[in-house]
């Protein structure tokens, strides 16, 4: 029993994103125009790919906002993305390597990584499946499917190599059994049985051993292993309380790795200062609150452990990303929502949010908001 009110979506929440998207398209644009000069011999390369993005992923949640039907709950599109994920996952593995991983899908130039869908078609599956069975979670044979399923797509995130999405997948799903109400002692064996998987997997690969290092330890390599979070601390306390100014980085000038990817919150702080990394910071503040409020009158469970789990994975990631740059966390490859370049992530991040928003315009027959 749920009303939908086209148009009355979360107004903030709708600013919010368009801000920080804008925001990002700058800063992808500041960060990365000396390098895409230098690689491609087009400055406006990597602002265009992001511009391109950001313009699809717009549509893409405008286009979610207008289905009137509760499409988070149909089993056709649940199932249906799910099958979708888990085999783009799959066909990584036979497409070319890049840089040694297995993480995209590349047709005609276009390159697509399947795990960013694969964070929403679990999300989906996990509010579907778990409304279902929320009479008899206490039982353990009633999370047998969506255990398997965890598992499935956590382990070949892991395979590609992807070590930090598959353990952020990981976790917000474990969160989101959690609140569904699933015991404290199913999620304890589960969580114990996953530490010895993650913890072997960590120390299977010697560079990811380097880079919790690297971050205890940072000067111990500073040439090596500990440069990139050395040189983003210097770009961060560089910029001083306003900043150098937008476009007037000296670490992306090839002395920041990944300035425009997984560290662009690193010239952000250089070229806007404390000013710039608080305002942005607030705004991710703003977007998990306003995603909170949501979840409290989403109707029924299904809605609210969708949004719940959505806004969590973004919120996640991007504090991640945040503690990664302040090097107040080891490096693991995460880029920060909205704002980082990549166009796969960008997309489905925005098609996250055009979810939300949708859920948004739905009241149940019980909300005092309802007119």
């Amino acid at each position: 029993m749920e009303t939908f009110r086209p148009g009355g979506f979360d107004k903030t929440l709708f600013i919010i994103v368009l801000l920080l998207v804008a925001g990002g398209i700058v800063m992808v644009f500041s960060s990365s125009g000396v390098l895409a000069g230098e690689k491609y011999r087009q400055p406006f390369y990597f602002l265009a790919q992001q511009a391109l993005g950001a313009a699809v992923g717009i549509g893409l949640l405008v286009a979610l906002l207008r289905v009137r039907g509760p499409f988070f709950r149909n089993p056709v599109v649940v199932y249906g993305l799910l099958i979708l994920a888990g085999g783009l996952l799959l066909l990584c593995f036979l497409m070319p390597s890049v840089a040694g991983a297995h993480r995209w899908i590349l047709l005609r130039g276009i390159r697509f990584q399947p795990s960013e869908l694969a964070k929403i078609s679990l999300i989906l599956f996990l509010a579907f499946t778990l409304e279902k069975k929320k009479e008899a979670l206490h039982e353990a044979r009633s999370l047998v499917l969506p255990l398997a399923v965890i598992a499935v797509f956590t382990l070949l995130i892991l395979l590609e190599p992807d070590y930090g999405t598959g353990l952020l997948v990981f976790l917000n799903c474990i969160l989101i059994l959690f609140v569904s109400g699933v015991g404290l002692k199913h999620l304890g064996l589960l969580g114990a049985a996953s530490a010895v998987l993650f913890g072997l997997y960590l120390v299977q690969a010697p560079y990811r051993v380097e880079r919790i290092l690297a971050f205890l330890f940072p000067s111990r390599d500073p040439l090596g292993a500990g440069f990139q979070i050395i040189q983003s601390k210097l770009a961060v306390g560089s910029g001083g309380l306003v900043g150098v100014s937008i476009g007037e980085s000296t670490q992306k000038l090839f002395f920041l790795p990944c300035a425009h990817t997984d560290f662009i919150y690193a010239i952000l702080g250089e070229e806007t200062g404390l000013i710039g990394t608080l305002a942005v910071l607030a705004l991710f503040g703003l977007l998990i609150w306003r995603g909170i409020v949501i979840f409290s009158r989403a109707p029924g469970p299904a809605a609210q452990l969708t949004v719940l789990g959505l806004i969590l994975m973004i919120g996640t990631q991007a504090l991640l990303n945040i503690t990664i740059v302040l090097g107040i966390g080891p490096a693991k490859g995460i880029p920060l929502p909205l704002m980082s370049f990549g166009r796969s992530s960008l997309v489905m991040t925005l098609a996250s949010l055009g979810i939300i928003l949708n859920i948004s315009q739905r009241k149940g027959k019980k909300d005092p908001y309802q007119p």
